[in-house]
């Protein structure tokens, strides 16, 4: 589905705390570190998203976002501006957020968000992957893609529900070269036949609203798509970010003959793909920016 319009939902975070001046720009790496280990973004995080879709409150929000902030939502135009602006629109619907899962990784921020009263972002239900990277305290650039809020699905599982606990922060880095394979192995289809290796024989829990559990249900839709000559194609891979036992995988290819966004968020256990969570939205051909949705 063809989103109609939509919003910048990516929040800043206030810098709280002193940090020490520098005029010399090769210092200034090193400052954004210091900055990103040291302030707890996912606290800061939710009490941003809450000044925007819970208070709506201007203020607050011009405080979040850098003077030069980078937009790749297709459909607002780059700048706090556009921001601030759809406020109003907001307050009057009455648009709420719910974050599911909260993740960082490094000056990164992702979020999975649903949405209800979203008649703006396109349905009156939608589900998100947002993504900010912070700069100095304050949100830098933001990415995202929105799917309309499915009430009926295969697995019986919604768009957003399952597990939530972070775990196995030592295996971060394991996990994340993890799915980095599968989606080189089995998404690109350079090795398919080793989709073992990489998901659960036993356990695979699908939120996609069209594919039911287990491996017999990601292989029933796998066929069906490819018998209707509509399978979707990855062809680029863009970021791979994740905390734990959570990774999320931001890539561009096609489904239905047109090009899509893919965002596809996997839990791992015991050195398995378990479950799947993904947000698809077609990418337009016309964008209210230059800077291109990736």
């Amino acid at each position: 589905m063809k989103l109609n319009k939509s919003i910048a939902l990516g929040m800043a975070i206030v810098l709280l705390g002193t940090s020490c001046k520098s005029s010399q720009q090769n210092n200034q790496q090193n400052t954004m570190k210091t900055t990103t280990h040291s302030i707890d973004l996912k606290s800061l995080a939710t009490r941003a998203q809450d000044a925007f879709f819970n208070r709506y409150n201007a203020e607050e929000v011009q405080q979040y976002f850098s003077e030069n902030y980078i937009q790749h939502n297709p459909h607002v135009p780059t700048g706090i501006a556009p921001v601030l602006g759809f406020l109003p629109v907001l307050e009057k619907a009455q648009t709420k957020s719910t974050t599911h899962r909260m993740l960082q990784d490094g000056n990164f921020i992702v979020m999975h968000n649903s949405y209800i009263n979203a008649d703006a972002f396109g349905a009156p239900e939608v589900v998100t992957f947002d993504v900010w990277r912070m700069e100095n305290g304050r949100v830098a650039e933001h990415w995202d893609a929105i799917t309309p809020k499915v009430q009926t699905t295969k697995s019986g599982r919604s768009q957003v529900d399952g597990p939530t606990a972070i775990t196995d922060l030592d295996k971060t880095e394991v996990n994340k070269m993890l799915v980095s394979n599968f989606v080189k192995d089995v998404l690109f289809g350079k090795h398919p036949e080793r989709i073992t290796q990489y998901l659960s024989t036993t356990q695979y829990d699908q939120h996609n609203p069209m594919v039911a559990d287990g491996l017999q249900g990601l292989s029933e839709a796998i066929d069906y798509l490819t018998a209707q000559g509509d399978m979707f194609v990855y062809k680029k891979t863009h970021k791979i970010l994740g905390e734990s036992n959570f990774v999320l995988t931001i890539s561009e290819g096609s489904w239905h003959q047109r090009p899509h966004a893919f965002y596809d968020l996997f839990r791992v256990a015991d050195g398995k793909i378990v479950e799947h969570w993904d947000v698809i939205q077609e990418i337009p051909s016309e964008m209210a920016h230059t800077n291109g949705m990736f």
